[in-house]
């Protein structure tokens, strides 16, 4: 996959496809609740997997059964075709 930075509306296209995400301080962003801190933290561990096999990792939180994530391409200064890949499979985990 190629890995460039997007455009605004490139961005707006992706979320489209992406229920939940938004755009806020120029990164993707979306919170995701679980019933408890385990099922929190084993999502967690299901999307380091996933962030290290792609070598793109999130800028995240977790506070008991609340899951926080933000995506951003550092090097590139903005979002990129990557962002919105790892969101894509971060939604995938979840079904």
């Amino acid at each position: 996959m190629e890995r460039r930075k997007l455009s605004t509306e490139e961005i707006e296209a992706g979320l489209s496809r992406l229920p939940g995400w938004t755009l806020a301080g120029g990164k993707l962003h979306k919170d995701f609740s679980f019933k408890n801190f385990v099922e929190a933290f084993g999502f967690m561990s299901s999307v380091a997997l996933v962030a290290e096999a792609m070598n793109h990792h999130p800028d995240w939180s977790n506070v008991y059964n609340k899951v926080t994530i933000d995506l951003s391409t550092h090097d590139l200064g903005g979002v990129s075709t990557f962002d919105l890949e790892l969101a894509s499979r971060i939604d995938k985990l979840r079904h």
